[in-house]
């Protein structure tokens, strides 16, 4: 039997526990570590991201950032875990773009892209270059789109993932033609088959190629966004040298599960915002071949649900059969 002294010692450490609950939560964002799941083994873009900012934004935040790594299924895996996180702000998403593709190739996916996620910003981007074996009797985006038109089949391309593969669908829809696709289940097997000649295009993160393109293994014939690369920016965009309105990358951005309070997402724009635009980042994202792209919350939701439907329309016009 408890003597009356042990249950006066236990009620008043219930008391202090209780007590110190209600002070930590009372204690304005963020009084602990935030971790960030990435959706991609430790090497590839995402994590790379995720590391380089992690130390600063811990320093804005005042709490230490974690890196907690969790791929599989294209990003999916990381999603859901986030989704049935408390959405309080100390478990967010470094999502990538596979995220909105993600949606129309495997609509059975137990949450929605969309609905069960708060934008907080996007963080960085990462256009794609077609690049072409010098092989390719074609010096330019319009000289491609005529050969291919010319002769159907006879041009292919390589991707070592859904959104370089994606990447080349859109390309085909708009341009009318028909590059047959070789999948690779990462993009270095696709990388060495091209520099080999064994396939004759490829949309690639410009990390990968750019080298090659400099000492004349490849030959680069457009940028996929919206504006060329501050660091190459001799090559043009892909809608300015033959196909207006061409628009694919690789982005990254931080999404939180769906109900985070609004000052919570804010805190964290605001911080990614500033993080992003420190020297000694914007200087180390050149030789990694991203580019630094920050926006609102409502910004990068409406850019979110675009993409999501870009994708859906190139799934379903390529016949492509979800997962």
């Amino acid at each position: 039997m408890p003597t009356l002294r042990h249950t006066i010692w236990i009620l008043a450490l219930l008391v202090f526990l209780l007590a110190a609950t209600s002070i930590a939560r009372s204690q304005p964002y963020p009084n602990r570590a935030v971790r960030v799941i990435v959706g991609f083994a430790p090497g590839g873009s995402t994590d790379t991201t995720s590391r380089l900012i992690a130390p600063r934004l811990g320093e804005r935040l005042g709490q230490p950032v974690v890196i907690d790594n969790r791929p599989g299924a294209q990003g999916n895996i990381a999603a859901e875990l986030v989704t049935k996180a408390k959405p309080d702000g100390y478990t967010i998403f470094m999502a990538s773009a596979s995220h909105s593709i993600n949606a129309s190739l495997y609509p059975k996916q137990p949450f929605n892209a969309i609905n069960d996620f708060i934008a907080i910003s996007n963080v960085t981007s990462s256009p794609f270059i077609l690049v072409a074996h010098p092989s390719v009797p074609a010096r330019n985006v319009r000289e491609l789109i005529a050969l291919g038109k010319s002769k159907p089949g006879y041009l292919n391309y390589g991707s070592g993932g859904a959104t370089s593969h994606l990447a080349g669908e859109l390309f085909n829809s708009m341009a009318g033609v028909k590059f047959i696709h070789i999948p690779y289940k990462s993009s270095g097997p696709a990388s060495t088959d091209l520099l080999g000649g064994q396939i004759t295009l490829m949309f690639s993160a410009p990390s990968a190629v750019l080298q090659h393109v400099a000492n004349g293994k490849l030959r680069a014939l457009g940028i996929a966004s919206e504006r060329r690369l501050s660091f190459v920016p001799e090559i043009p965009t892909i809608a300015e040298s033959g196909l207006a309105g061409y628009h694919a990358d690789s982005w990254s951005g931080l999404l939180g599960p769906a109900d985070m309070p609004k000052e919570v997402v804010n805190r964290l724009n605001a911080d990614i915002r500033y993080v992003m635009g420190l020297p000694e980042i914007l200087s180390r994202l050149p030789p990694l071949g991203l580019e630094a792209v920050t926006n609102t919350p409502e910004e990068f939701s409406s850019d979110l649900r675009a993409d999501v439907s870009k994708w859906a329309r190139v799934v379903l016009n390529a016949g492509i059969v979800p997962h």
